[in-house]
């Protein structure tokens, strides 16, 4: 019984390279992009930033609203943990409320005041 023999190693190194080379611009033109790390997400617009910083223990709900990242939700909760827990000492305690994460706090932190 005779056997064909072996396909060139050059022959099948070719054909590969060539596959690769036209795979990979179709493959790579899907891949998703990923934002800079430079890139700030913004999480209101820039026109709901106040002017003079927010006392943080006496704002209503709307009043903090208008601070970018605080919605009615986050709001509501900042009020129940004043009124549960009593002011705010700090305004790094913030932070122990649900849905404040240290970066929102740090786009916070120019705009608030604790008194």
């Amino acid at each position: 019984m005779k056997q064909n023999p072996p396909p060139a190693k050059a022959a099948v190194l070719t054909a590969f390279f060539v596959t690769a080379l036209a795979l990979c611009p179709s493959a790579c033109a899907t891949l998703p992009r990923r934002a800079s790390s430079d890139a700030q997400v913004s999480l209101n617009p820039p026109a709901a930033k106040t002017s003079a910083p927010l006392n943080i223990n006496v704002a209503s709900s709307s009043e903090l609203e208008k601070l970018p990242g605080v919605g009615k939700v986050i709001a509501e909760r900042i009020i129940t943990h004043r009124e549960k827990y009593g002011p705010f000492r700090r305004a790094e305690h913030l932070m122990m409320v649900h849905g404040i994460s240290e970066s929102k706090f740090r786009a916070l932190r120019s705009m608030i005041v604790v008194e």
